[in-house]
């Protein structure tokens, strides 16, 4: 009698645990739009949740700090005139973020420290360019201040936030139909794309070229989602043609047949994959499910292992993924996902259980920090650079903000010569405080002039 050998993991009990009541988001309305997208984007800062909004596209921030009860008269973002379909906080930017909206537009917001304290209208930069609703944004992962957007329009967009030009177009030449998912390289020279001509392509941004392509790499008919994964390798996730949610795993130089195919379940909801390159875990959450599962990826067949599950009785209207410097590394924290209920955005911990109170090197090797690795003038120019590594031994301190500078229309040279972080302000913003500070004494020199009139005019009385 032959003894099943189990596969040895340091995943294996990964579990996952919900926040107390006290540490959760309480009475945000959370949209209602049908769209598949996450609906909300975390940092070691703020979380932002797509809110219901009358009359135009809203987005709630608050600082990770602030939970509890949310004051139905919190400022939000609110510049876009339809709904918010999605949103991407930069990761080399703590306070930046994109939101694409369905009135066409991609719009970049600096939000200060601490949060709102009233509400914004006015972003950094719009950019102009989709001629239908916006449903994806993603940041360069290495590279400062590029930002991609796909639209309804079969078009992807990649701008240089820094000029608000769009400097690269993929028309709808590459995509003839609807895409549904978009995901960088962890170098940021390739996209991963699925669309809904049944195919996933993995393309060459800078050049406009399809490497490689997957023609029906699940026979449903409902949308697929694809991300890279390590070792040159993508997963998707999709439908059978019996309606079954599969997960299957390829390597992108032989893509006729996948290196792992499972099936999972017959709900209805589109799995949404995060992967964390760090631990080579993937994690998949359904719209509408109330349960997160998590495969670990292995370079030796089968190559995906499955581990466990997380379930809860509430369903999710949509998640959020926190980096992994945002992690709490003290308690073997693996990742943190931030669940959005009907009225409610709560905290799920993923724990590795040990019972050493050491900093566990296993768990935490060197992940991407905060700087960017490449300017945006150096990818353009054909650089590739992975992220540069941080230790979390130590934890992680988030630097202090940094201004995003958008100088539309001026020599790109120039700013690329200054500092991202420097304290020293730059000549444009002086003349601009200096302009401000001439406003400023004219107002008040005629506030006087009105007040000498007004008691001129009493005295005379």
């Amino acid at each position: 009698m032959s003894r099943q050998v189990v596969r040895s993991s340091k995943f294996r009990h990964v579990f996952g645990q919900p926040a107390k009541a006290d540490q959760c988001y309480e009475d945000v309305r959370v949209s209602q739009t049908t769209w598949d997208s996450g609906f909300c984007a975390v940092n070691p800062k703020f979380v932002a949740l797509i809110c219901e909004a009358s009359g135009g596209g809203a987005f709630l921030v608050l600082p990770l700090g602030k939970t509890g009860r949310v004051d139905k008269n919190v400022p939000m973002v609110c510049g876009h005139t339809a709904p918010v379909l999605d949103i991407a906080w930069c990761p080399h930017n703590d306070n930046v973020i994109a939101s694409g909206s369905e009135d066409c537009t991609v719009m970049v917001w600096e939000i200060p420290d601490g949060g709102l304290t009233l509400p914004l209208r006015e972003p950094v930069v719009t950019l102009e360019g989709h001629t239908k609703r916006v449903g994806i944004v993603a940041w360069h992962p290495t590279a400062q201040n590029v930002l991609l957007s796909a639209g309804c329009d079969n078009v992807i967009l990649v701008w240089d936030v820094g000029t608000g030009a769009a400097v690269l177009t993929l028309g709808s030449d590459v995509h003839p139909d609807t895409i549904y998912s978009v995901d960088w390289s962890r170098d940021g020279a390739l996209i991963c794309t699925s669309c809904r001509d049944k195919r996933v392509r993995i393309i060459e941004p800078r050049k406009g070229t399809v490497v490689a392509e997957k023609d029906r790499p699940h026979e449903g008919t409902r949308p697929v989602r694809a991300v890279f994964v390590s070792d040159g390798k993508i997963l998707t996730t999709g439908f059978s043609r019996m309606s079954e949610r599969q997960v299957a795993l390829w390597d992108t130089k032989h893509l006729e047949e996948p290196l792992s195919l499972q099936e999972l379940d017959t709900s209805s909801g589109v799995l949404l994959p995060f992967f964390d390159p760090d631990t080579n875990i993937v994690y998949l959450c359904g719209k509408g499910d109330s349960s997160i599962r998590y495969f670990e990826i292995t370079s030796e067949a089968p190559f995906l292992h499955y581990l466990s599950m997380f379930s809860s009785k509430e369903s999710q209207r949509g998640m959020g993924y926190m980096p992994k410097r945002g992690l709490e590394v003290n308690k073997c924290e693996i990742a943190r996902f931030y669940k959005l209920h009907e009225r409610r955005c709560e905290p799920i911990a993923m724990t590795v259980p040990r019972k050493s109170d050491l900093f566990q090197e296993d768990l935490y090797p060197p992940t991407a920090g905060p700087d960017a690795a490449l300017t945006a003038e150096e990818w353009l120019g054909g650089r590739d650079a992975g992220p540069l590594l941080i230790s979390l031994k130590d934890g992680y301190v988030p630097p202090k903000s940094r201004e995003l500078r958008v100088n539309r229309g001026l020599d790109t040279g120039r700013r690329k010569t200054a500092p991202e972080a420097s304290g020293t302000p730059s000549s444009d913003t002086v003349a601009r405080l200096e302009e401000e500070m001439k406003k400023l004494q004219a107002t008040v020199q005629e506030l006087q002039q009105r007040l000498d009139r007004l008691e001129e005019t009493v005295q005379a009385k």
